[in-house]
């Protein structure tokens, strides 16, 4: 068991893909329930199944499993939500050890560039870079399981 927590912010420009290589990640979701979210994913040739708890606060429970790709492949297209959700993710050294990870969506949902750090606990400290915009951590419409049933490109801007 782990616990997950995660610092969640809009991107502003592009300043931040100087020197950035990214990784296509398709995944999808076989219970969005709030409480309770299972997604697959794909990343490259690997394949990921993943069980996360309630979010309270930027905290919540994950478990992470590797599963055989072409199984994924194969519950992406029949047993997924839809819209599957497709984004390149960028990592960017964020210093003391820490990593955003950049996601730049596709499909019904492009248009929307966020970045996410993962800390260790809810206090440690971290530098926000210029190009890090709104914070929107706690707000529902910007978490992945969302953006099936509510795609960026519907949003009343």
């Amino acid at each position: 068991m782990a616990k997950e927590i995660e610092r969640k912010f809009l991107v502003i420009g592009d300043e931040w893909k100087k020197g950035a290589v990214g990784t296509l990640y398709r995944q999808g979701y076989l219970n969005s329930a709030k409480e309770r979210t299972v997604r697959i994913r794909t990343i490259d040739d690997k394949a990921f199944l993943t069980i996360k708890g309630l979010t309270v606060s930027c905290t919540r429970l994950e478990f992470e499993y590797p599963i055989p790709h072409a199984d994924c492949v194969k519950m992406l297209d029949d047993l997924a939500e839809k819209p599957i959700i497709e984004k390149t993710r960028y990592k960017i050294p964020a210093g003391n050890g820490l990593t955003w990870e950049i996601d730049e969506f596709h499909g019904v949902n492009e248009g929307l560039v966020v970045a996410e750090i993962e800390l260790p606990s809810e206090e440690t400290p971290f530098e926000k870079p210029a190009w890090l915009g709104e914070e929107v951590s706690s707000d529902p419409r910007y978490f992945n399981s969302n953006l099936v049933a509510h795609p960026f490109t519907t949003w009343d801007k």
